[in-house]
């Protein structure tokens, strides 16, 4: 009898809003990317985001700093990413 399962992609379940924040370098640590979420500095389309909300390419994360606002559009989510790559992971949104 053939496998009618569909592989799972984890593209499709994205990743942790902690993880990508960190990976991308955006943010240069786990710890302070779990911090900067439960004191409500960021926002994932719009909604206040805890650490382990799913982000998936498409998605917008604003984080303040101060009174100053930066919207960064998700373009991937790679589990890892070397420094001169971890940009390619986001752009800036006007």
């Amino acid at each position: 009898m053939p496998d009618t399962k569909q592989p799972v992609s984890n593209a499709d379940e994205g990743m942790r809003l902690d993880k990508f924040l960190k990976v991308s370098r955006i943010i240069k640590r786990r710890s302070l990317a779990n911090d900067a979420c439960d004191t409500d500095h960021v926002s994932l389309n719009g909604k206040s985001a805890k650490p382990g909300a799913r982000v998936r390419v498409g998605d917008v994360i604003t984080l303040r700093f101060g009174d100053k606002l930066t919207d960064f559009e998700v373009l991937s989510t790679s589990e890892h990413a070397r420094r001169e790559d971890a940009a390619q992971m986001y752009k800036l949104v006007k």
